[in-house]
């Protein structure tokens, strides 16, 4: 046989060559019907493309890695194979955004290793369910998971994996706005990854030690901790960069981006997200490009650049079914659209952002949802007082139990912003002053220029009216 026979000769060769023909050799093996190399070598063939972040060549080669092994025996180590091999397909499905198959896979996975009684890949199934289910908004049952794949860690005591499913819990914290136990959890992780795994994806798509330390920073984000969460970026940064593992450092740019933006570095921030955008848009890495064009459109229009924001921002498609990307996106774009005075595509985004993320308890997404509303009460063409101060109260409220110190900041600014069209000037006066001194102990400097620019107008009028 022709393809048997091409198998032959190219796996006598020297094995730095046979690393170049992997592919080569995949595709001769399953035409020549020689189901065990084929299986081996498209597996091989799918890792490659894992490592190098082609997520579209490595499910296509791990799809074909199953059909070689369904031809194959149901003996116990063929049957492993195929509970890696539907894992294997849930990371590069997760990059594309294919949820719903990637969720079919892992339940497929589970199956088997219950059957299978193999504590340590059911383990590791329910740790990459929990993730599944917490991209798709599901957090009850990614916390029931979670709780599952910690107690088979737990039991077998695998450190790492416990550090995976630690990892995981992070984020469902996260989005739930639980910001101070996401940072513990997530401190608690990052340790287990030192020595030789803090370089590893463990078949991910991310490296696992990196991603702990990005979703740290999008914490210390949220809390007004900048310079924690940049020493934490600028880590990952060097994780991905000494591993060369490209979805690594996009992600990282991103988050860099979005903590710049956040504690008001507009330049830097614009520079980073340019960056991350071109890379993202190179690699095909379609889970992150959203969020970046979101993050990128927020600082262009911050900085005066309506069009360039807009532009972006009309490319981006809000998924209500994904929980990560749901209420946040809605709440940036909207944010855009407010500023460049799109009041009523705004406002339509943020009441579905608000109604989706008390659907969901996402607290922290809730409060910006609020605060935007209250801005885009302060800015339609007739002012509505009372709503926009309701609006700013209830984010305020959140923000302060959540220990969103940016948050809060935004809200005394905005609430002085309103006071001060009211011709309120004591409220007005006092809620700036709480907003400044807030920016300043966070060096938010941009915002912190525009709120003491306010003031200055609330004491000139203030000064006339006396």
């Amino acid at each position: 046989m022709l393809h048997a026979r091409i198998v032959e000769v190219v796996e006598a060769l020297r094995p730095d060559r046979l690393a170049d023909q992997v592919d080569r050799l995949a595709h001769h093996a399953l035409q020549g019907e020689l189901w065990e190399k084929a299986l081996a070598y498209y597996r091989q063939a799918g890792d490659k493309a894992m490592a190098r972040s082609a997520f579209r060549e490595a499910v296509a080669c791990f799809e074909q890695a199953l059909t070689a092994l369904r031809h194959l025996p149901e003996q116990r180590h063929m049957q492993e194979q195929a509970i890696d091999l539907r894992d294997d397909l849930s990371h590069p499905l997760q990059a594309l955004g294919e949820f719903g198959r990637r969720l079919a896979y892992l339940r497929e996975a589970e199956r088997l290793a219950e059957a299978l009684g193999d504590q340590r890949r059911l383990g590791q199934i329910c740790t990459d369910m929990a993730h599944a289910l917490w991209t798709m908004g599901d957090y009850d049952n990614a916390l029931t998971c979670n709780q599952r794949a910690l107690t088979l860690a737990t039991a077998i005591g695998d450190a790492v994996q416990q550090g995976r499913v630690n990892g995981h819990l992070g984020t469902i914290y996260f989005s739930l706005g639980d910001y101070r136990r996401a940072i513990d959890v997530f401190r608690q992780a990052i340790p287990s990854y030192e020595g030789e795994s803090r370089h590893e994806r463990f078949r991910g798509m991310m490296i696992s030690s990196a991603r702990d330390r990005l979703w740290l920073l999008q914490c210390c984000a949220e809390v007004g901790a900048f310079a924690e969460g940049i020493a934490y970026g600028e880590e990952a940064a060097r994780i991905a960069e000494t591993a060369g593992h490209l979805t690594s450092a996009v992600m990282t740019q991103d988050r860099l981006g979005l903590i710049a933006f956040r504690q008001g570095d507009l330049q830097h921030a614009i520079f980073v997200l340019e960056h991350a955008l071109t890379q993202c848009r190179a690699a095909d890495i379609p889970l992150y490009l959203c969020g970046i064009m979101a993050n990128l459109g927020l600082a262009y229009a911050w900085s005066g650049r309506i069009p360039e924001a807009l532009h972006l921002l009309d490319q981006v498609v809000v998924h209500e079914e994904t929980g990560n990307g749901g209420s946040s996106m809605m709440n940036r774009v909207g944010e855009v659209y407010l500023l460049a005075g799109r009041l009523t595509d705004a406002l339509q985004l943020a009441e579905r952002a608000l109604v989706l993320s008390r659907d969901r308890k996402e607290r922290g997404n809730q409060a910006w949802a609020l605060r935007l509303l209250g801005g885009i009460a302060l800015h339609s063409n007739s002012p509505a007082v009372a709503q926009a101060e309701t609006h700013y109260r209830y984010a305020l409220a959140l923000a302060e139990e959540l220990g969103m110190r940016p948050l809060q900041a935004h809200c005394h600014a905005g609430l002085g912003t309103l006071y001060t069209r009211a011709g309120r000037w004591v409220q007005a006066r006092t809620e700036l002053s709480v907003a400044i001194e807030l920016y300043r102990a966070m060096e938010m400097t941009f915002w912190l220029q525009q709120t003491e620019a306010t003031l200055a107008q609330v004491d000139t009028k203030d000064h006339r009216h006396a």
